[in-house]
């Protein structure tokens, strides 16, 4: 019997909802020791229901071994926070898991719960794996030694993996420009023509410095990737702090401009609801609207659409750096997601942020970053 053990628990969910399944280990928390591995290929759930089934899991083995205190270690913020209390469970699918869980954990003396990054949780991260590839056909042996099966460490399962996307994909990374004087004052700012402030300049370094760091933007043949802007001055400055840092050179999209919001240039919210206050509420909630004089997102989704097809067929299979402005941002976003317009109102975007989608040659798309200003901290 081991009085206090480690409970390290994954899911996961290829397509969320799709081919679920999780992983759980217990480990002596003093030796490390494995003591009990469990996996199991759940069906079609989603990947919180996932999470909570390995959380359940690696409990039961914990109570089985006669623990009285559990460390329960997992990479889901989610179960983290709800199960420590922090967080309220709405979802009615996770509540009974909840519930379950907070049984098991009844019978131990003490039970933790710590947030720990995905690399740290890797022994449940594979067997999670190794249960969703039981559940697709894919044949994995699982790692380590347990219960008399022998572990080979799987390969790290790429996008392309969990949704059946076929190729190559054309990397964007979705680069918004830095600050200008209209967006200090939050002024509708779509085709006028405004630099960057000198606080917007060190944003675009700084995002500049952050794509100089990151893995295939400088090719194994040493060159860079292509960096394609929006033909504004704000968006060019940003694009060239970008090709000063990669040694690159900046061409210009016209279908990556901004939104045209005809008469309401210039103005902020509150002004140009109360000059046009039904508008403006349309606006607010359906694509179709357009301001007086303007574009409507609709139409900002046609022309960022071909933009996209672009792109694509000129840089096939490689990294690209895109430096646009919000609203073609999260329409290129809306595009990778598959989503509808409700998307352009419920993203927010941070200047000089750093939002990353791919797109295969097959069709299929995954976005793997949004909204990211990490470099500017």
């Amino acid at each position: 019997m081991t009085d206090r053990v480690v409970v390290e628990a994954d899911g996961g969910s290829r397509g969320n909802p799709g081919p679920a399944g999780y992983g759980a280990v217990v480990k002596d928390a003093a030796t490390g020791e494995v003591l009990a591995e469990r996996y199991e290929f759940l069906g079609v759930v989603t990947n919180n229901v996932a999470e909570y089934s390995g959380l359940v899991a690696g409990l039961t083995a914990a109570a089985g071994l006669g623990a009285s205190t559990v460390d329960v270690r997992m990479d889901s913020k989610l179960v983290v926070e709800q199960m420590s209390g922090r967080w309220k469970i709405k979802h009615a699918a996770l509540q009974p898991l909840a519930a379950q869980a907070r049984e098991l954990a009844e019978r131990f003396d003490r039970v933790g719960y710590t947030w720990i990054p995905r690399a740290e949780n890797a022994d449940a991260d594979r067997l999670a794996n190794v249960a969703m590839d039981s559940g697709t056909g894919v044949e994995r042996k699982v790692g380590g030694t347990s219960g008399g099966r022998k572990v080979t460490e799987p390969d790290r399962v790429s996008p392309a993996g969990w949704t059946g996307a076929v190729g190559t994909p054309t990397k964007l990374l979705l680069l918004r420009h830095g600050q200008t004087g209209m967006s200090v004052d939050r002024r509708y700012s779509g085709r006028g023509d405004v630099p960057l402030t000198e606080h917007g300049r060190g944003q675009a370094a700084a995002a500049a410095k952050r794509l100089a760091s990151m893995p295939g933007v400088i090719g194994e043949d040493g060159e860079p990737a292509p960096i394609v802007a929006s033909p504004l001055i704000r968006t060019k400055q940003t694009a060239q702090a970008v090709a000063d840092a990669l040694g690159g050179r900046v061409e210009t999209h016209p279908g990556l401009i901004e939104t045209d919001f005809g008469e309401w240039e210039g103005l902020t919210f509150t002004e140009a609801a109360e000059r046009d206050p039904q508008l403006h509420r349309c606006w607010l909630s359906d694509s179709s609207c357009a301001p007086p004089g303007g574009e409507s997102f609709d139409a900002v989704h046609q022309r960022v659409g071909q933009a996209r097809r672009d792109l694509v067929d000129q840089y096939d299979g490689r990294t690209v750096v895109v430096v646009s402005h919000v609203t073609p941002i999260k329409t290129l976003l809306r595009m990778g997601l598959d989503a509808g317009p409700s998307l352009l109102f419920r993203l927010h975007l941070d200047l000089a942020s750093l939002s990353i989608v791919e797109f295969y040659p097959d069709g299929n798309a995954s976005v793997r970053l949004v909204n990211d200003i990490s470099h500017l901290s």
